[in-house]
């Protein structure tokens, strides 16, 4: 799929050497189409990397999509130069008045928290509730579906007694939901978290479905019943060697980190990781696409 990018975000290098094909700003202006609007909001604290994660899962379908950035306004980036925020990200006053045909809300590094002492509840919340009527089809991914849960709905997160942390297989629940099409009956997603939400309090809520599910990693995939938001409690979007840059990380700071599950070959951190969560992940985001964004949005956004 062509996307349009800033020509100068660090990610199309990355994406083009990887023979995505990324489009210029003027050439996708002659096309006689209309790309699909897609908004993330990056919560992350590696945007850059986690710019390219998202970009490179989107690619893989044959839709144009216009991509833009989004930062919160109340919460300054100390992961990432100030240069490179001003220059590819929006803030929420600045995309308030516009409506978009999808939207990711990535996690955040603040389960630690709870919700209300996140310095950007606030301003998180507004964009939970203007999503309603500007955004067709929202994916909440890890923490961001937690919050995104929590405020819809009033599902609390609870603590884990250790860190969620490794790549886990999962089942689909409903292989003839589209989000699910295509899917093995085992799946693999990485996770890195220390909370969790139940499948207990999901089940008394009638306006959800639990997608997909783990034996050892719990709830996975949740779906409205509109197919207008979707959660992922994993990291589909990661990279190979994503878990392994934070387990090193957290070693090198002493802290007291187990191996991530089924990572390492034969649990050894000097071999190199295999990537078996690549082919679930690119069916996931394209099945969201050309099922629940492109499939359905209004041509005109005007009448979302």
């Amino acid at each position: 799929m062509p996307i349009k990018i800033d020509n100068q975000l660090p990610a199309r290098t990355t994406l083009e050497l990887e023979n995505i094909f990324v489009m210029p700003e003027s050439r996708a202006a002659a096309q006689d189409i209309r790309p699909l609007k897609i908004l993330i909001l990056n919560l992350m604290p590696t945007k850059i990397e986690t710019e390219t994660q998202f970009l490179r899962l989107l690619s893989n379908s044959p839709l144009q999509l216009d991509i833009e950035l989004l930062q919160t306004a109340t919460h300054i980036a100390k992961h990432t130069s100030r240069e490179h925020m001003l220059k590819f990200y929006k803030v929420f006053d600045d995309v308030k008045n516009e409506r978009f045909d999808g939207m990711i809300i990535t996690g955040a590094p603040v389960e630690h928290l709870d919700f209300e002492e996140v310095d950007y509840w606030q301003e998180l919340t507004e964009i939970f509730e203007w999503t309603k009527k500007n955004v067709y089809s929202t994916f909440h991914i890890c923490w961001g579906a937690q919050a995104a849960l929590y405020y819809h709905y009033g599902i609390p997160k609870y603590d884990l007694p250790e860190k969620m942390f490794g790549v886990f297989p999962h089942q689909p629940l409903d292989l003839l939901h589209p989000l699910l099409r295509g899917f093995d009956d085992v799946f693999y997603v990485p996770h890195s978290r220390r909370t969790e939400i139940r499948r207990s309090d999901i089940a008394r809520v009638k306006d959800l479905q639990i997608l997909s599910y783990s034996d050892i990693a719990g709830v996975h995939l949740i779906s409205d019943m509109e197919c207008r938001n979707f959660f992922a409690t994993g990291h589909s979007e990661y990279d190979v060697d994503t878990l392994a840059k934070e387990y090193f990380r957290d070693k090198g700071k002493g802290i007291d980190i187990k191996l991530p599950y089924n990572y390492f070959p034969e649990d050894d951190p000097l071999r190199t990781p295999y990537m078996t969560w690549r082919g679930s992940a690119s069916l996931l985001f394209s099945n969201w696409l050309n099922y629940f964004v492109y499939q359905r949005t209004p041509y005109d956004l005007n009448t979302l």
